[in-house]
C-alpha cells in the first residue's frame, strides 16, 4: 500500500496490530479520526492514556478494575462461595450479559498453550489455590473454552484442586468443541452454567 504522508502510514501500521485489523481497515479507522474535531481526537487518545495508566487487576479475583477489588468481589448480593473460573475478562463480561450466574470470579490469565510458551506459572494458579485453601469457597466452576488448550488447563487445575475441599463442576458441553465463550450466545452459556456438571463425570464420558 503507498502512502501519500510517513505520517498516515505510521498511523495506519499502529492500527495495523490491533488484533483482526488489516491494513485497510486501518486506513479507514486513521482516516475517520484524520477528519474529526481535535477535540473529539484527543478524548480518544486521553481514553486511552488513562486506560493504560490507571487501569487495575482486582487483587481478589484478577479481573479489569479501576478499583483495588472490583465490584463483583466486594458485592454483598454475590454468592462468594462459589468462584467460576475463567480465561480473561472477556469471559466474565460474557457470563455476566447471561444474568444466569450470581458467584464470584477468578481470572487466569489466559490457557496453558506450550507451544506458545504459557505454562502454568505463567497464569493465575497459585492465587487461585490460595483463595480456595482460606476455607470459604465450595465450588469451583471451571468455566474455560472448548478448545485443547483450554481443556488442558482444566485437566491441570482439576489435578491441583482435586485433593481440596472443594467441589469442581465444568460447564455443560452445549459449547462446540473449539468454542470460546466469548463468542458463545448468551442462552447457551446460561444453560450451560445452570446445567453445570462434576468434573469426573466428564472424565467418563
Amino acid at each position: 500500500m503507498n502512502f501519500s504522508s510517513k505520517l498516515l502510514e505510521n498511523a495506519v501500521n499502529e492500527f495495523a496490530k490491533l488484533p483482526g485489523v488489516g491494513q485497510r481497515t486501518a486506513l479507514r479507522l486513521v482516516l475517520h479520526l484524520l477528519n474529526q474535531d481535535k477535540t473529539e481526537v484527543s478524548q480518544f487518545t486521553e481514553a486511552l492514556n488513562r486506560l493504560k495508566e490507571e487501569i487495575r487487576f482486582c487483587q481478589s479475583c484478577y479481573n479489569i478494575s479501576d478499583v483495588a477489588v472490583c465490584e463483583i468481589c466486594a458485592s454483598q448480593k454475590r454468592d462468594h462461595s462459589i468462584i467460576c473460573v475463567v480465561e480473561d475478562t472477556r469471559d466474565v463480561m460474557a457470563i455476566e450479559n447471561t444474568a444466569q450466574y450470581q458467584g464470584g470470579y477468578h481470572v487466569l490469565g489466559g490457557l496453558i498453550s506450550p507451544m506458545d510458551g504459557i505454562g502454568p506459572s505463567d497464569l493465575n494458579i497459585e492465587p487461585l489455590l490460595e483463595r480456595l485453601k482460606a476455607g470459604e469457597v465450595k465450588e469451583v466452576i471451571l468455566a474455560l473454552s472448548a478448545t485443547m488448550e483450554g481443556d488442558t488447563t482444566i485437566f491441570f487445575l482439576y489435578k491441583k484442586l482435586k485433593d481440596l475441599p472443594v467441589q469442581i463442576s465444568t460447564i455443560a458441553r452445549g459449547i462446540a468443541f473449539g468454542g470460546e465463550l466469548e463468542y458463545v450466545d448468551e442462552i447457551t452459556l446460561g444453560r450451560s452454567i445452570a446445567t453445570r456438571i462434576p468434573y469426573e463425570n466428564s472424565l467418563l464420558k
